[in-house]
């Protein structure tokens, strides 16, 4: 499966110890995640990361076009819902192409837990079905 990983700035610790955490079940597929996000998670725990640009610069939209080309099977995205964030509206069209395009999301911890637990049991397979290129 396609995995993307998105933390805005105060949840980029929260995803790296994510990460660490179940760098097991996440070392068996492919990952790709916006710049900073990628280079701390790939630096704590050795993981190939596809990296695109940080999300101010555009990694967020790479990202989205790629949800969009239905590229991507889970999205990880670590939002901090206590601080406006400028880029806000393309947060809001990602999360719109993964409601259209049936991709499961995280938006915090607790659901990115349901996920990976559900990913490890086979509950994600039908994705391939739906997505047979990947």
């Amino acid at each position: 499966m396609n995995i993307a990983l998105i933390a805005h700035d105060a949840k980029k610790e929260l995803m790296v110890q994510f990460c660490i955490a179940y760098c097991g079940i996440l070392s068996r597929h492919d990952l790709c995640a916006t710049g900073t996000t990628g280079k701390l998670v790939s630096d704590a725990t050795g993981l190939k990361i596809q990296r695109f640009l940080s999300g101010s610069q555009g990694g967020d939209q790479q990202i989205s076009a790629r949800i969009a080309c239905n590229e991507v099977d889970m999205l990880l995205f670590f939002r901090d819902p206590l601080s406006a964030k400028p880029h806000e509206p393309n947060d809001n069209n990602m999360l719109r192409l993964c409601d259209t395009h049936n991709i499961p999301v995280a938006t915090n911890i607790a659901t990115a837990e349901v996920l990976i637990h559900g990913l490890e049991r086979g509950d994600l397979d039908w994705r391939n079905i739906v997505n047979p290129s990947h």
